[in-house]
């Protein structure tokens, strides 16, 4: 992936505000992501941040302005928390992933000319030869590492993550952690809610915690070495190797 060019979108986030029924999800969230860049979403549980994703996906209504300053490449990779399906239905690795890249029926096959991609992306994180499989018979890391495959074909300029490394054992983790990495070595922009501080400490650029409201944002390795993130991240000393 680092011998071709990606093009990756820049985002800025003013002022955006949710409200579900009485509830107010979001307060006044204003940000901005570099192109190219790795931005972690952090934050308590229940503080609006996968909202916040699904506003910037569209898929919320929200008040504020979100822009997304495009390249060529419009294309969104995007990964749920979990793949949520019945186990019971008879959808293999290569139809579900035929399912998010080609217009064609999947009853048809993949497509000669999504095949070499599909095997590809599967061989890079772990999964040569599970093309045929069900879904329904994969581990749920396997399952976690399916659904992350399908947000990379057809190449998307843009990753949106949900804490994509849910259910993942130590080898299928690295394998995620180093595609997102090169991904955006290669200019593409994430997006990504992680509740994992060391990770976010080792490879994010730059940083958000969002509770309603922004808390803290910035360059990730300042932010979290502040008093402040030692407030909201009671374990962050310990949790923390010292720079």
């Amino acid at each position: 992936m680092n011998e071709r060019r990606i093009h990756g979108p820049a985002i800025e986030l003013d002022g955006v505000s949710l409200t579900l029924g009485a509830t107010r999800i979001l307060e006044n969230v204003s940000f901005s992501v570099a192109a190219g860049s790795i931005h972690c979403v952090i934050g308590a549980n229940g503080g609006g941040k996968t909202s916040l994703v699904r506003s910037m996906l569209g898929q919320m209504p929200h008040t504020g302005r979100i822009q997304i300053q495009w390249h060529d490449n419009r294309v969104v990779g995007y990964v749920p928390q979990v793949l949520d399906f019945d186990k019971t239905l008879p959808v293999t690795v290569n139809d579900f992933m035929a399912m998010a890249c080609q217009r064609r029926p999947v009853f048809l096959g993949v497509s000669k000319s999504r095949r070499q991609e599909i095997d590809e992306v599967l061989e890079r994180l772990g999964l040569a030869g599970k093309g045929r499989y069900k879904l329904g018979t994969l581990s749920g890391g396997e399952r976690q590492r399916v659904l992350f495959a399908q947000a990379l074909i057809p190449e998307p300029a843009l990753l949106v993550l949900d804490e994509p490394m849910t259910g993942l054992d130590v080898a299928g983790h690295d394998l995620i952690e180093r595609s997102i990495v090169e991904f955006a070595q290669a200019g593409g922009t994430v997006v990504w809610i992680n509740h994992d501080i060391v990770q976010v400490k080792e490879i994010a650029d730059t940083v958000t915690y969002v509770d309603r409201e922004v808390r803290l944002q910035g360059n990730a390795r300042e932010v979290l070495a502040s008093g402040v993130a030692a407030g909201l991240f009671p374990s962050l000393a310990n949790a923390l190797p010292a720079t």
